[in-house]
């Protein structure tokens, strides 16, 4: 893309990380269009957006050529440029993932880990930010230090990767939320071993240590489904149900009920009173 091409940013849908800037629409365009727009991308996250990208495509082709891509297309990630295609202060500084899970796509897209140039921001979303080396953590952790805003890893932190220097260094940053991730079986024993080191690290609460666990996917149970949530809690972790969807999207009213219980603090702790933590 030349440095002198301005280019409108298309998303099928609005989320926390779409950026708000005067080039970046939801939807179709509106009546009032900037009429210096050279290209479009349309950027899609979701695989089951991918029929709207196309209708997308085909409104905005009267403005400008367009292009698709993103994630849900397989398109690799390359350069991280803040605020092209995720609100500013979000930043990624390495793509990719030594794992291999069923569920996620990142390794089969993006390849193996490749450490980025760090850019600043405040809410980390790299794939698996302590599966790279440890000089490129310490770069990113000095990078988060000088943040006016309160550091977020919503990325997710991969549990059996994590060391009490590790620890030390979140310390250092003072986030607002740390995600771990309760996925599969395998993951408890590293998820009760991070559990133990920030105990002992004498550091983190349910409100700061946040635990994504996946939910309603082949085979899942309601009641399974409802024990790894409240492991997660009881572990010290505040869970957050992350709803399985395939490639088309689907999901069951059933499933998206269960799932709005187990999105929130608020409602978390409400249902489960015998367990209190701030929602600050």
């Amino acid at each position: 893309m030349g440095a002198d091409m301005t280019v409108a940013r298309v998303f099928p849908r609005r989320t926390k990380a779409t950026p708000t800037d005067d080039y970046a629409f939801i939807g179709d365009p509106g009546l009032f269009v900037p009429d210096n727009i050279d290209e479009v991308h349309v950027s899609v996250a979701f695989t089951w957006d991918l029929p709207e990208a196309e209708r997308l495509a085909a409104s905005w082709s009267r403005i400008a050529p367009v292009k698709i891509g993103g994630p849900a297309t397989g398109m690799r990630g390359e350069e991280f440029i803040p605020g092209r295609y995720l609100r500013p202060g979000y930043v990624i500084t390495s793509r990719g993932c030594p794992n291999h899970c069923w569920f996620c796509s990142v390794y089969t897209r993006e390849g193996e880990l490749r450490e980025l140039p760090i850019n600043d921001g405040w809410n980390l979303t790299d794939d698996n930010i302590l599966a790279c080396s440890e000089s490129h953590i310490l770069a990113v952790f000095a990078m988060l230090s000088r943040q006016k805003e309160r550091v977020q890893f919503t990325g997710g932190i991969e549990a059996k990767l994590l060391k009490p220097w590790h620890i030390e260094l979140f310390k250092t940053v003072r986030p607002k939320q740390i995600f771990f991730a309760y996925d599969t079986p395998d993951d408890l024993s590293p998820l009760e071993e991070a559990a133990r080191l920030f105990r002992e690290a004498e550091y983190g609460s349910r409100s700061i240590l946040r635990c994504y666990v996946l939910i309603g996917y082949p085979g899942d149970m309601f009641s399974v489904a409802e024990h790894r949530l409240k492991t997660a809690m009881r572990l010290g972790f505040g869970p957050m149900a992350m709803l399985y969807r395939d490639v088309s999207g689907v999901t069951t009213p059933e499933w998206r009920r269960f799932q709005s219980l187990w999105a929130r603090p608020r409602k978390i702790y409400a249902k489960n009173t015998e367990t209190e933590v701030s929602d600050s």
